[in-house]
């Protein structure tokens, strides 16, 4: 089961969701079904041909800035 971030059209919250298949899942704070898919940054590289996590990471995230992920401050 993927999961993937979204981002509300009406009301801009941010969420990840589990999805299967074409699903559009629904905004948790408003209910509205107006979402679309946010392009996520991974924390994986390739090398060689093969996927491996950045040296040093134990594949969570440092940062203890914020809660998404997504900010300036996260490796």
């Amino acid at each position: 089961m993927p999961l993937y971030e979204y981002k509300c059209e009406d009301c801009g919250k941010e969420f990840e969701e589990l999805v299967f298949g074409d699903e559009t899942p629904e905004c948790p704070e408003c209910k509205s079904s107006n979402t679309y898919k946010l392009l996520s940054a991974t924390k994986f590289k390739m090398s060689g041909g093969s996927i491996s996590a950045p040296t040093g990471s134990s594949g969570g995230s440092s940062c203890s800035g914020c809660s998404g992920g997504n900010c300036s401050t996260c490796g």
